[in-house]
């Protein structure tokens, strides 16, 4: 997967045999020796998969997680601790980690959650990038276009359009008819579905 993962641990040797054993799985693992060092790299990376460890000096895990959170980086989390009890766990599931993992860490177990965390994230960006993409293209219509969809999309049909925009209804048919080019469609319940998908509200 082309998803990378930041692996945040401030043991030196766990954050080495953590990275190569991801790469024996084709997962490329970069390593932060801290939270702040992670953080201060965070505005030049791409979104990625984390492992956190859950004891470090000065910033947790846990604190990481939740300015994390705070800051709306909402990236799959897996959790890991030599020192794990139930209320750590239960912090960490509430800041919306996708596991949680004791050390000694099963290799297993660490690869599947990493796969899974970077197929959860390959999902939201593809929506992510999808959404874009229909919002420029709901951008790209005329102000009047844009009213006229707004109708479409309330399930309003053409006379009914036409009287509530005062025009007749061949110039609303028109007016449907450029809509229907620019979006590729011209299927109501279709033309709906992208109206909402880009934010719009019927």
């Amino acid at each position: 997967m082309s998803i990378p993962v930041y692996l945040v641990d401030d043991d030196a040797a766990v954050r080495e045999a953590l990275c190569l054993l991801l790469s024996t799985v084709g997962i490329h693992a970069t390593g932060f020796a801290s939270p702040q060092a992670f953080l201060q790299a965070l505005p030049s990376l791409a979104p990625g998969c984390l492992v956190l460890d859950i004891r470090m000096p000065a910033i947790s895990g846990l604190k990481l997680q939740e300015q994390l959170r705070a800051a709306r980086v909402d990236w799959p989390t897996v959790v890991i601790s030599g020192h794990g009890d139930i209320e750590a766990c239960r912090r960490a599931f509430r800041n919306g980690a996708l596991d949680f993992l004791s050390k000694p860490v099963d290799e297993q177990d660490l690869i599947d959650a990493v796969q899974k965390g970077q197929t959860a994230l390959e999902r939201v960006l593809a929506q992510t990038a999808e959404r874009r993409e229909t919002q420029a293209l709901i951008a790209g219509l005329t102000p009047r276009e844009r009213e006229v969809l707004s109708l479409v999309a309330s399930g309003f049909a053409t006379r009914e359009i036409a009287g509530a925009l005062d025009v007749s209804p061949r110039t609303v048919e028109s007016h449907r008819a450029a809509i229907g080019a620019k979006l590729g469609t011209t299927s109501p319940a279709e033309m709906t579905r992208l109206w909402i998908e880009a934010g719009r509200t019927p």
